[in-house]
């Protein structure tokens, strides 16, 4: 039987919850349930400091990849949602409060083309699948 290092079962254990949140928002229909489902993907990246290390400006194919750009999108439905529920204090700012407002319309199944973020989930979609690819190829 192979024994893994301590590193590699962390490794492999962090690339299979990443897949699994993956899957999810793959499977999810366009609804509010698909941002939180970004959510618990970009979640599962910000408490991996290894994984989030990964999506650098530092790194010079992620910049030609546009990586950083495409997980900061991800990264304001992650935070969207967790001002969507209160979790946030204080005077949030203007962008802030706009995408509140568009996911709390989503959440309340008004969904119309004129909210950024329900015309863009496809979009936001591909750039999860994106990212995730880059990760688990460090992760490898």
């Amino acid at each position: 039987m192979l024994c893994l290092k301590p590193d590699m079962k962390r490794a492999t254990d962090t690339k299979r919850a990443l897949k699994r949140k993956l899957q999810k928002v793959v499977a999810t229909p366009a609804s509010f349930g698909f941002f939180v489902a970004i959510h618990d993907f970009v979640e599962c990246i910000e408490q991996n400091k290894a994984l989030s290390g990964h999506l650098s400006r530092r790194t010079e194919i992620n910049k030609d990849l546009k990586l950083p750009t495409k997980y900061a999108h991800l990264k304001k439905i992650y935070q969207g949602i967790k001002d969507t529920n209160g979790q946030s204090g204080g005077d949030l700012g203007h962008d802030r409060y706009m995408i509140i407002n568009d996911l709390k319309r989503i959440q309340n199944n008004e969904e119309s083309d004129y909210n950024e973020f329900w015309r863009k989930r496809e979009t936001f979609r591909k750039l999860t699948v994106e990212v995730y690819e880059r990760l688990a190829i460090n992760l490898s």
